[in-house]
């Protein structure tokens, strides 16, 4: 019996029960040309699903690299014989902006093609990645090499982890049962941290601003 997934990954228990692995590869295949999908955390889901003894952790992983490395070219080819026009025309609908596009752009300029392989752990650059590398003019190979590197490190950290919690997920969730209460704490402590840092923030481009005007 596959076991319960903890709250965020809760609602991808039905997906990978009646899928399996084509649930795995389907969505981040999709995640990783540009459509909004929890590719990340499927892969995560799976690999406790594997070490529970559901899935083969073998099999979640190579499924995850070659549809990581395939939905990133296919965001290639389209970036490459789109080019910003077509980004800048249809990327809203995948919520790449012309602003996040520009804000790209100037990352991958900055930092070359190992910001390829950088790019696969950080949220919005992951979908982007292979759409703003085929439109900047990115030799293909160089960008296949950096981007395969990508892949196998995002699903080996992912599949690995969480194939440990999954075979300890009975631990796991006792341990989370008996300090949830300081969790919750920290939590909100961090919460309210953020908040009156953001405050903070504001207040100082204010003040920047009123002074500007002076």
């Amino acid at each position: 019996m596959a076991p319960p997934l903890p709250g965020p990954l809760e609602h991808l228990a039905p997906l990978l029960a009646h899928y399996g692995y084509w649930a795995v590869g389907g969505v981040v295949l999709v995640e990783d040309f540009g459509i909004p999908a929890p590719g990340e955390t499927i892969l995560i889901a799976a690999g406790v699903y594997a070490g529970a003894g559901q899935l083969n952790v073998v099999a979640v992983g190579v499924i995850g690299f070659f549809a990581a490395v395939l939905g990133d070219n296919i965001g290639f080819l389209i970036g490459h014989f789109g080019g910003r026009p077509f980004v800048h025309r249809w990327g809203r609908y995948v919520f790449l902006t012309p602003e996040r596009f520009e804000k790209a752009e100037r990352f991958f300029a900055r930092h070359g093609g190992k910001i390829v392989t950088v790019a696969r752990f950080v949220e919005g650059l992951r979908q982007a990645n292979g759409i703003v590398s085929g439109a900047t003019g990115m030799h293909w190979l160089r960008f296949l090499a950096f981007n395969a590197l990508g892949a196998a490190l995002w699903v080996g950290l992912w599949v690995t982890l969480a194939y440990a919690a999954g075979t300890h997920i009975g631990s796991v969730y006792a341990a989370v049962k008996q300090y949830e209460v300081f969790v919750l704490a920290a939590l909100g402590v961090l919460v309210v941290a953020l908040i009156v840092r953001r405050l903070l923030r504001r207040r100082c481009r204010r003040r920047d601003a009123a002074g500007d005007v002076r």
